[in-house]
């Protein structure tokens, strides 16, 4: 089969560009693919990171893929579309995160009606609303043959746009190219952290609905020797949390990485982590629960979105009843009480087995040719 996939490739950085770039080598085993990414993706003005672009110390997989798309310049998108009919694919693959990409991906993919266009959503509705969200959805979703779904959360939003929607629903597939897990000891000899503390980690892009200042507020409740690693870069400013932690009675037992991750250092907080924590306020699902499970680590999630439906309470990890501080940290308390992690451990090997990116990529053909 003729693929053309379309979303954020390198030298793009980021969980979009890792999902596609092991999604693209699964495909390429038995498929001619060719990949179509961004020349801007963003403009600077709104993009609240560092850099989208891939820096010294990432090991990122250097796909290559034709960089031609402008999200914001409609000229490339008659470009873009032209340069994929000329491929003459039998599906396009595009990954929707965004509203702000429905114009630029849903025009790109209404000029080309020959081939079958299937989407791959992490988001409908999302997180943070816009007044373009709805027209850009629509606009999008009605130039798609079918969709894929990895939460019952994103499936409902589709529906509720699109109730006539073909789709697969399927779990997200683990992420597998952090390498495996690092010495504990060594790890921590290098960040500075001592070995007979419990690290809980908050790891990933720093965002509002994300919930860290719940988390923040929760750690005065929990045992002296259990302590906090935030790892991630803020999308915005890190002042509000950092009056949280400067008026927290556990100030000294929060460890800040307040930066971009690269990948050869996912693996040390993974690594040296008892478990992984997740306060959201909102959210459809996680693609840290993908490198959680890879590593084996249990999460301590709140019950927002579709997180639950890969993080099972008692049986891989436990599920906070509602995003509020106390009952987050009474959740801590419980799962180093009745020591939990080596019990989850192993459910977590059976979901690393399942939830392969060549199952992922046969079940997504599978899908394509019901079309």
């Amino acid at each position: 089969m003729k693929i053309s996939c379309l979303s954020t490739f390198y030298p793009f950085r980021g969980g979009i560009a890792q999902f596609n770039a092991s999604l693209y080598r699964e495909l390429e085993k038995n498929n001619e693919v060719k990949a179509f990414t961004f020349k801007r993706q963003y403009p600077k003005i709104l993009f609240p990171g560092e850099t989208q672009f891939v820096q010294e110390g990432d090991e990122a997989d250097k796909i290559t893929a034709e960089r031609v798309l402008d999200s914001i310049n409609p000229l490339s998108y008659w470009k873009t579309a032209k340069k994929i009919r000329e491929f003459k694919p039998d599906l396009i693959l595009t990954k929707y995160w965004m509203t702000f990409f429905g114009p630029s991906l849903g025009t790109v993919l209404k000029r080309n009606k020959l081939a079958k266009r299937i989407s791959i959503l992490d988001n409908v509705i999302p997180h943070e609303r816009r007044f373009f969200d709805m027209p850009s959805n629509r606009f999008f979703l009605k130039h798609n043959d079918g969709f894929v779904v990895m939460s019952d959360k994103v499936l409902k939003d589709l529906l509720s746009i699109k109730p006539d929607a073909k789709y697969l629903r399927i779990d997200h597939p683990v992420y597998d190219h952090f390498g495996e897990k690092k010495d504990r000891k060594s790890v921590l000899e290098k960040l500075g952290l001592s070995e007979d503390k419990k690290y809980l980690l908050f790891f990933g892009f720093i965002r509002e609905y994300k919930g860290l200042d719940l988390l923040i507020q929760a750690m005065k409740y929990v045992a002296e020797d259990v302590h906090l690693i935030v790892a991630g870069e803020t999308y915005g400013s890190f002042d509000k949390y950092q009056a949280e932690i400067d008026a927290s009675s556990a100030k000294n037992r929060i460890h800040l990485y307040n930066q971009y991750i690269s990948d050869d250092e996912v693996a040390e907080f993974f690594s040296i982590s008892e478990v992984c924590v997740l306060p959201y306020k909102g959210a459809t699902q996680s693609g840290i629960t993908a490198i959680s499970h890879h590593f084996e680590l249990p999460i301590i999630a709140t019950d927002v979105g579709g997180l639950k439906e890969s993080i099972l309470h008692m049986q891989n990890g436990l599920i906070v009843k509602y995003p509020e501080p106390k009952l987050i940290a009474e959740s801590i308390e419980t799962y180093f009480k009745e020591n939990l992690k080596s019990k989850f451990e192993m459910d977590l090997k059976k979901i690393k087995e399942e939830n392969s990116w060549s199952n992922f990529a046969r079940r997504v053909l599978e899908f394509a040719e019901t079309i």
